[in-house]
C-alpha cells in the first residue's frame, strides 16, 4: 500500500500513541507509551508542528513519526524518530528533512551549525546503518532501570538525625525544586538550562501529582536535594529526576530519597518502579541504583551528528 507524509497534530495522539506501543513491543517486548506522554510531546513549547512534525501513513495507519525541537536557542536541537520495520525508505526521507530543518531553526537562532541528538532503543525499529551513512554516531548510552515494590518490603525509612523532607506542596517549593534541579544537573551530559516555566513544560507539570516530589534539607546546608516522582505511567511508577547538590553529596541523601520513593510508590500499590540513568554519571548514581536493588530494563543510545550549510 502507498503511503503518504505530512504534519501532525494533536487529534494524532491517540494513533502516535498507538504507533509508539507497537515500536515498544518489538524493541522492549511490551508496551510502555502512555497518550497523556505523546500529548506533551506535540504541546512542546519549543516545537512548531506544522514545520517540526513529519507523520507517514498507511492509509490512515501511521507507520513513522518524527518530531523536532530546540530546547538551546543555539546550535543543539533534538529530535524523535519513530518507524515500523517495514518503512525504512520512509525513515531516511523523514531524517533528511529533520536534518534540514534542525539546521535551519538552528541559524534562526543565531548559530552557524546543529548538534542534532537523536535517543534510540540499542536495537531500533531504525535501520542505524541509515544513520551511519549520514554521519551520525553514539556518543552517550542511558539504562531505563526497574524494581520490584511492596507494602511489607519497602515502608518509609527513618529520617536520619540532622535531615528534614517534605513534600512539594506550594508554590514556593515547587520553584524551589526547579533551583536545586538546575544546579544538581548543570555538569551532566547534554544539560540544558531551563527558566521555570519551560522546565514546569518539561515535567509535564500539568498532569503531575506534587505530592510525589520531596525536597531533602540539612540543619547545615538547608534545601539539598530533591526527588520527583509520577505516578501517571501505566507500566510503572516513575522517577523522572534525583538530584543532590554537589556539597551535600557523599551523605547517603540520594539513597534515602529513593527508599522514601519506593515506599510511597509501594503504598500507592504500584508493584515496579523504574527511572533512567546515564551509565557515564559521574556522580555514582548507577551504582546507587544497583546498591538499591534496580536492573537494567533496556538501554537507550544517543546519537549525534553536525549539520552545516
Amino acid at each position: 500500500m502507498p503511503t503518504s507524509q505530512r504534519p501532525a497534530t494533536l487529534a494524532d495522539a491517540p494513533a502516535i500513541t498507538e504507533l509508539l506501543n507497537r515500536v515498544d513491543e518489538i524493541e522492549i517486548g511490551r508496551p510502555e507509551t502512555d497518550l497523556h506522554s505523546v500529548e506533551a510531546d506535540l504541546k512542546h513549547p519549543g516545537a512548531d508542528l506544522e514545520r517540526d512534525s513529519w507523520l507517514v501513513l498507511e492509509g490512515d495507519r501511521p507507520v513513522a513519526y518524527g518530531l523536532l525541537w530546540d530546547e538551546s536557542d543555539g546550535e543543539r536541537i533534538d529530535i524523535d524518530q519513530y518507524v515500523l520495520p517495514g518503512h525504512q525508505p520512509a525513515a531516511a526521507r523523514m531524517l533528511e528533512a529533520m536534518e534540514v530543518r534542525a539546521l535551519e531553526k538552528a541559524r534562526e537562532n543565531g548559530a552557524g551549525r546543529a548538534v542534532v541528538h537523536l535517543h534510540l532503543n540499542v536495537a531500533p525499529t531504525l535501520d542505524t546503518g541509515l544513520l551511519r551513512a549520514r554521519g551520525w554516531r553514539v556518543v552517550r548510552r542511558y539504562h531505563v532501570l526497574r524494581r520490584a515494590v511492596d507494602r511489607v518490603r519497602d515502608r518509609l525509612p527513618e529520617v536520619p538525625a540532622g535531615v528534614r523532607v517534605r513534600a512539594c506542596a506550594a508554590e514556593a517549593d515547587r520553584l524551589r525544586v526547579h533551583e536545586l534541579y538546575q544546579a544538581s544537573f548543570t555538569d551532566h551530559f547534554d544539560f540544558q538550562p531551563r527558566p521555570y516555566d519551560q522546565w514546569l513544560h518539561d515535567i509535564d507539570a500539568g498532569a503531575l501529582d506534587w505530592s510525589l516530589v520531596w525536597i531533602v534539607a540539612t540543619d547545615d546546608l538547608g534545601d539539598a536535594g530533591f526527588l520527583l516522582a509520577r505516578d501517571d505511567r501505566a507500566a510503572m511508577g516513575w522517577i523522572r529526576g534525583i538530584g543532590v547538590l554537589p556539597a551535600a553529596r557523599g551523605r547517603g541523601l540520594g539513597g534515602f530519597l529513593l527508599r522514601h520513593a519506593f515506599a510511597a510508590f509501594a503504598e500507592r500499590g504500584r508493584d515496579t518502579v523504574g527511572l533512567g540513568v546515564d551509565t557515564e554519571n559521574a556522580t555514582g548514581a548507577p551504582r546507587l541504583y544497583e546498591r538499591h536493588g534496580m536492573t537494567v530494563h533496556y538501554a537507550v543510545d544517543t546519537w549525534e551528528t553536525t549539520v552545516k550549510g
